[in-house]
């Protein structure tokens, strides 16, 4: 953003502090005026034919600009992605816990990312993999909904399950 000085160009369309139109003049002239009024002259719109300045307090508007975005970030959710690694040959009571473990982990807001990890000859049963993945899914969907369904990259099948 152009401010003071820096406006090098010959005619601007000017725009008050109120917001109303002052008409295009020089920039020197726009600059008079923005002086006069001890507020900055800021080019708003450079693409424009002429370019549109305003009259306004540049250090102002810069505070409140920072402000509005720290409260953006405020409201920003983040997501953390946790891992859970089971095997296509899982017992049950490893399944239950790991199942157990996603819970506690959708519960507290962060995303499951569930994979299994074929070796050897398990690849040749990766639809097993998948049942056990839409298996881990449904014992879950209280809590949690599938953003990304069972896909198999190279040796692995991942799942990602997001919070309700």
């Amino acid at each position: 953003m152009f401010v003071n000085e820096d406006i090098r160009d010959k005619e601007v369309r000017l725009v008050d502090a109120d917001g109303s139109m002052l008409g295009i003049m020089s920039a020197k002239e726009a600059q008079k005026i923005a002086y006069s009024k001890n507020l900055d002259l800021v080019k708003i719109a450079p693409n424009a034919k002429p370019p549109v300045c305003k009259i306004m307090d540049y250090g102002k508007y810069m505070f409140e600009l920072s402000k509005k975005e720290k409260e953006a970030k405020k409201k920003q959710k983040t997501f953390k992605v946790k891992e859970v690694k089971i095997t296509p040959n899982i017992e049950d009571h490893d399944f239950n816990f790991k199942v157990k473990n996603a819970q506690k982990f959708l519960e507290d807001g962060d995303k499951v990312k569930v994979s299994i990890r074929f070796r050897g000859r398990e690849m040749q049963y990766t639809s097993l993999g998948e049942q056990i993945l839409l298996k881990f899914a449904k014992t879950v969907e209280e809590v949690a909904t599938i953003e990304k369904k069972p896909m198999i990259e190279g040796k692995n099948m991942t799942m990602i399950l997001g919070p309700k």
